[in-house]
């Protein structure tokens, strides 16, 4: 019920920093939930810089919310380690990949409303072959990210610290030119709005990618881990929203490619997500970027979780053509023909 009142008077009022601050507050005594508590505490002093008690709350729970997150870092980076140590010829690491090519394909252009389903979006891959009621433009964005995605992995991934303009041009002339030729690789040359969010005027557009091209390039965020930095790429991008369509789509491909450079596999958010996905992205142009830093880290964990579970599912099925009894450490496993 506590919760329930809390969230009414946010819904009356979301810039209220006293609401906010004994949320958090409530939150942390009740919930034990420091992360949720010490965000709601920041969101206090974004709208309050002197709020004396959100200023003790935040000082007592920030370094304890920074042990959390590295913490968070370090589970997903054993992970990946795991996950490279599986040999690239294994045929189960092999499948898994391609698998996994095809649902970042179908979900990120999901997201932004394409309605071809999962097999339909392998079938135009694999095939060629056009599906039956579907839009021409829909076949294009299927077409349009896969040459992105051969574009990055081709041209792009080797070169770290050196992303140009012209990169980021040429990613997103590959997302869009099926579907706008005419738009694809070029900046925008009129206002765009984006919910709440109202982008830089057009006349600025190429000065702020210049801008953004030297941060990514800096040598400063080499102190962040690649999570952190890939997440902060995709947000700082979308924020400027440089393009007519096709925004959203050149953000994750390129956070996907910082992430691919530190050693990750693409990173895979769900469409089911979506509505979450943009409620931090939100949250951020709030002045809180760690929410959606967090959002993107439990995606990139999810993506591997599933990589490492296809490959050990994939070659205990492989066990089945055998009449043998095996032991890994942990189980035995009998199987029959």
């Amino acid at each position: 019920k506590a919760h329930k009142l809390f969230q009414h008077a946010l819904a009356l009022d979301p810039n209220h920093a006293d609401a906010l601050n004994e949320y958090g507050e409530f939150i942390e005594a009740t919930d034990q939930d420091l992360v949720k508590a010490e965000h709601l505490y920041t969101c206090a002093l974004l709208l309050e810089p002197t709020h004396n008690r959100a200023l003790v709350n935040r000082k007592r729970t920030h370094p304890l919310v920074e042990e959390i997150d590295q913490g968070n870092f370090m589970r997903i980076d054993r992970k990946r380690d795991e996950l490279f140590r599986i040999p690239d010829n294994n045929a189960a690491l092999r499948r898994a990949k391609m698998e996994m090519y095809y649902q970042h394909i179908y979900h990120t252009n999901a997201i932004e409303g394409n309605t071809l389903t999962l097999a339909q979006t392998r079938a135009i891959l694999e095939t060629g072959i056009a599906v039956s009621g579907k839009s021409i433009m829909e076949h294009n964005e299927v077409l349009g990210l896969d040459a992105a995605m051969k574009f990055i992995n081709s041209s792009l991934v080797h070169r770290i610290g050196s992303i140009t303009v012209q990169d980021i041009l040429d990613i997103h002339h590959r997302v869009l030119g099926n579907v706008d030729p005419l738009e694809a690789g070029r900046f925008r040359r009129t206002q765009v709005f984006v919910g709440s969010h109202v982008p830089a005027p057009p006349d600025q557009v190429e000065d702020l990618v210049s801008d953004f091209s030297e941060w990514l390039n800096s040598e400063d965020n080499q102190e962040l881990h690649p999570i952190e930095f890939a997440a902060l790429v995709h947000y700082k991008l979308v924020y400027i929203h440089p393009f007519i369509d096709g925004n959203g789509r050149t953000s994750r491909l390129l956070m996907n490619l910082i992430l691919m450079q530190a050693g990750f596999p693409p990173v895979t958010i769900k469409h089911e997500l979506r509505h979450e996905y943009y409620e931090y992205l939100e949250k951020a142009n709030q002045g809180d970027l760690r929410p959606f830093i967090r959002f993107i880290a439990r995606c990139t964990e999810k993506t591997l979780d599933e990589y490492l579970w296809t490959s050990r599912e994939t070659q205990v099925v492989s066990l089945r053509h055998n009449n043998r009894h095996y032991n890994d450490g942990k189980t035995i496993i009998v199987e029959e023909n």
